[in-house]
């Protein structure tokens, strides 16, 4: 049924394999989906080697995720991914959304001009796997190993112990951390005995990916209660290579294997497309949802990110995009300690920033799912006075919830952050992640976060400052002074950092702002580092001394 041809990646038995002597590597990586290589990538591009295993000899079947976010693209620009994503997906701003046959109204994700990234691509999971792996078998770091199936675990203080399957057989080898990426069913947290609590939804949906040429925009569609699927919902992507994703409500009671076959599929897309369609089925699948999340994301040397540490429902793309981020919270720190410029208990801040952010995006997921598919009839009259009130008067157009599309979480409670230097301005407080905004270096066009890279950084508009770079405990932090170094080439960067003379930005190696002052001053921004490292003491303690 389907077009794409999945590529089939060769099996390699490891030196250590045929040896069978047990080595012990800084990292393995379980799991090579979005996430799992998305980690690879981050730690090889921080100097790490990483060996990640894969069950698999190919990329997911089916399109899955299909949309991704402008932080997820930065994250993997900075990785050199993000441009292949772009230019075979399909970029979109504009959601639009139905009640019955009427537009109740529509909402524009990325409003304001002078962005490098759309705010949404779709694309296919294949698609955007097939351009990962193609990165990881660049970089001399990055071991991807295929037809390698994790089937124990032990942990010591040091270090974990994993016994692997293979097509030659098992054979044991060792990891100083394990990081999980072995999605919802993750035996990989089944082997800690970690807990995921949370809520299963009572409904099902049919995915349908549909290829066809079509006269829609590429935009979001999402209908409630339209004639052609009516009492339900529907919701409407455009993927690249003419493929089109088509979500549809089916609730509680649908039988799940009756549901996927063509003879009940075909009719639900004809009456949504017209008789005259012409199409053919790509892949379908049911789903039913949950918003959940393991208790820990760390248990001992085993670190969990993506849907093994959380789920969502697909409403608000806050899947694979949440997990991405997962991995962009962790691989510096990991980095750090692995090279021992961070104290190990810096990991523990990984589960207290995103266990943070999975329960931001639980909460706004469940709100998402209780407004698409209300449980009372008092709710389902709400819902939909929601939506008719909302094709006429704008107070009503926030409560319409078809999914709020994912954005960061700032982590605003984080113990790495140094107290707010300057409380006058709203702009860019610690925790969150940093604005892009159009620069000019050495007189060429760029971007901030291409600058800022992926180390600490400050950023300052104090035209004063001589300095380069400082060294904090061993650790490089490069100075970038506007006027200087870069350009505000429109005047947005001064805008959207709520800059007066002298402001100063510090920015973690994730792009996060940890520290925000009145002015450049060495010591306080010493300070702000070692806090975001994980050091014991407060900026005053560290002043004071």
């Amino acid at each position: 049924m389907s077009n794409y041809v999945y590529p089939r990646f060769p099996y390699v038995c490891s030196a250590e394999q045929r040896s069978g002597e047990t080595r012990r590597h800084p990292v393995v990586v379980i799991g090579a989906g979005p996430i799992g290589l998305t980690a690879a990538l981050d730690l090889a591009a921080r100097g790490q080697p990483v060996v990640v295993l894969d069950d698999n000899d190919t990329v997911s079947i089916g399109s899955r995720a299909v949309c991704y976010a402008k932080r997820p693209l930065e994250i993997w620009d900075r990785l050199g991914c993000a441009a292949p994503m772009v230019d075979k997906g399909v970029s979109w701003n504009i959601g639009k959304v139905f009640f019955r046959d009427q537009l109740s109204y529509q909402f524009d994700l990325l409003p304001e001009p002078d962005h490098r990234w759309p705010a949404m691509i779709n694309l296919q999971q294949y698609h955007l796997e097939e351009i990962l792996v193609d990165a990881c078998s660049r970089s001399p770091l990055v071991d991807l190993r295929w037809k390698h199936r994790l089937v124990s675990l032990k942990q010591t203080d040091d270090h974990a112990q994993l016994a692997v399957e293979t097509p030659d057989g098992i054979f044991t080898m060792e990891a100083q951390w394990v990081i999980a990426c072995d999605g919802a069913n993750s035996d990989t947290r089944r082997m800690v005995g970690a807990e995921f609590k949370g809520q299963f939804f009572q409904d099902r949906f049919l995915i349908a990916d549909v290829k066809m040429k079509a006269d829609f925009p590429t935009e979001r569609w999402f209908w409630f209660d339209p004639p052609f699927h009516p009492g339900q919902s529907v919701l409407l992507h455009r993927q690249s290579d003419n493929i089109w994703r088509i979500d549809f409500q089916l609730g509680w009671d649908a039988n799940p294997d009756e549901e996927k076959k063509p003879e009940r599929v075909i009719p639900r897309i004809r009456a949504m497309l017209g008789e005259s369609a012409d199409f053919e089925l790509e892949w379908v699948s049911i789903y039913q949802f949950a918003c959940r999340r393991i208790d820990q994301f760390r248990h001992g040397r085993v670190l969990f990110a993506g849907d093994a540490a959380h789920q969502v429902s697909p409403f608000g793309a806050r899947g694979a995009n949440t997990g991405v981020q997962d991995i962009d919270n962790l691989a510096w720190k990991l980095s750090l300690v692995l090279h021992g410029e961070a104290p190990d208990s810096l990991i523990d801040s990984y589960h207290e920033e995103r266990a943070f952010a999975a329960d931001d995006n639980i909460l706004n997921s469940t709100r998402a799912t209780d407004f698409i598919t209300p449980k009372t009839q008092v709710s389902r009259h709400f819902r939909d006075a929601v939506l008719d009130l909302a094709q006429h008067h704008a107070f009503a157009r926030p409560l319409v919830n078809s999914g709020r599309l994912s954005t960061p979480t700032p982590y605003v409670t984080s113990s790495l952050n140094t107290p707010d230097g300057a409380p006058d301005s709203g702009a860019m407080t610690p925790g969150t992640n940093a604005a892009d905004a159009p620069v000019t270096r050495a007189g060429q066009p760029g971007w901030l976060l291409n600058g800022l890279g992926g180390g600490f950084t400050v950023l300052t508009f104090d035209d004063a400052v001589a300095a380069k770079e400082l060294s904090v405990d061993g650790i490089a932090a490069r100075v970038l002074v506007v006027g200087r170094d870069i350009a505000d080439a429109k005047g947005l960067l001064a805008e959207r950092y709520g800059a007066a003379e002298g402001t100063t930005y510090v920015f973690r190696p994730d792009q996060y702002v940890t520290a925000r002052f009145p002015q450049f001053d060495e010591a306080a921004i010493a300070a702000a580092v070692r806090r975001a490292c994980g050091k014991t003491g407060t900026v005053q303690q560290e002043l004071a001394a």
